[in-house]
């Protein structure tokens, strides 16, 4: 009888132990946290005003980690700047390595990695007539080249959206390098 006893148990934990499925909850006290409702992208909700659309920034608002120009887009800006724009960065936090690194990435291929305007496309005549930085009639400075990064100038297009401020300002002191070497 007694060992009857013992093997009826060890069924009934068998079974119990065998029937558990450790891969799924066995109950859900809140079901709406498991399941969520799936609502369609951009599409009528009840939930959002107009349905679900691409929200716009508020007015007047700048994105993290940008600061504003406030030099415009024009010839007369260009004049402002180069007169009167000065590099934020001193001495010491110059880095003449990684505006080189930056140069070589951004503008070796145009302007060559000596600045003489021998860059790979102007060497496989992709483009044409890009002077060389110590051209006599080419007399830039660092307000000039950081307007000519930030909005571009003839063919070459505006590199602010591939460099920050900081690194623009990285650029632009290996840049006045490079004018200064090929001045010797």
């Amino acid at each position: 009888m007694k060992s009857l006893i013992k093997i009826a148990l060890v069924a009934i934990v068998f079974i119990a132990v065998s029937c558990r499925k450790d891969t799924s909850p066995n109950y859900q006290f809140m079901p709406n946290m498991y399941e969520s409702v799936g609502y369609e992208t951009y599409g009528e909700n009840e939930m959002f005003e107009n349905g679900m659309q691409a929200r716009t920034p508020a007015s007047g608002s700048i994105p993290r980690g940008f600061v504003p120009f406030d030099i415009e887009n024009s010839t007369e800006g260009y004049e402002l700047a180069k007169s009167t724009l000065k590099s934020p960065l001193d001495s010491t936090q110059i880095d003449l390595e990684r505006g080189k690194e930056l140069y070589d990435i951004y503008c070796g291929i145009c302007h060559g990695n000596k600045g003489k305007g021998q860059g790979k496309l102007v060497q496989r005549e992709k483009i044409l007539g890009i002077p060389s930085y110590d051209d006599a009639g080419r007399a830039i400075n660092e307000g000039s080249i950081y307007h000519t990064i930030y909005y571009g100038k003839n063919a070459m297009g505006s590199y602010a959206n591939q460099l920050n401020e900081e690194e623009r300002w990285q650029v632009v002191s290996y840049v006045l390098k490079l004018k200064a070497d090929l001045e010797k």
